[in-house]
């Protein structure tokens, strides 16, 4: 049995730099975290992890400026 085609639904319209905004903060907040409560030596990769995030999110944001 053939299924009905249905049309595609209307794209959701988003504020794309406010959701990478937001997603920026927390790992700078994350970061701020780690800075204040030492994470044990062999765990020091996380503070990189969240600096990279925060790297990311201003390239996000770069990103999505200028594609309006």
């Amino acid at each position: 049995m053939k299924q009905q085609w249905h049309p595609d639904p209307e794209p959701i319209k988003t504020n794309d730099t406010v959701a990478v905004a937001a997603g920026t903060a927390v790992w700078a907040a994350a970061l701020i975290f780690l800075l204040l409560f030492r994470p044990a030596p062999e765990n020091t990769w996380w503070i990189w992890t969240c600096v990279t995030g925060i790297a990311f999110g201003f390239f996000g944001l770069w990103l999505v400026r200028r594609r309006r």
